[in-house]
């Protein structure tokens, strides 16, 4: 799998701290058949020992309709984001659990902004 990191504008590629209006970071992953596939960054997170990164595959128009996200392991080489499948189902546990408790903070913080307090 090859990828190429784009970012349309500052965004870091985490989408809780972007606002409305920000460009996100897209990830264009060739796939093995060499068909290339464009996915937003979601975000960039940690998960015991390594990072990992959660991407939104898009289609044409630039939308995602079934809610899919890939995970992969990132890492910087010199200087370049990169990324690593993840092969072991233990380590695919980690970073899920990982995706979803960001996922689940994110919502709390979310509710938590709109109440009158």
């Amino acid at each position: 799998m090859a990828e190429t990191f784009s970012n349309g504008g500052s965004c870091s590629g985490n989408c809780s701290s972007c606002g409305e209006d920000c460009d996100r970071s897209t990830v264009t992953l060739t796939l093995e058949d060499d068909t290339e596939l464009e996915c937003a960054v979601i975000s960039i997170f940690p998960a015991k020992d390594n990072k990992y990164i959660a991407l939104l595959p898009l289609d044409e128009n630039g939308e995602n309709h079934d809610g899919e996200v890939y995970l992969y392991r990132y890492f910087e080489e010199n200087g370049n984001p990169q990324l690593a499948n993840i092969e072991d189902d233990e380590e695919y546990e980690i970073a899920s659990d990982a995706f979803d408790e960001m996922l689940d903070n994110a919502e709390f913080d979310e509710l938590v902004d709109g109440e009158d307090l």
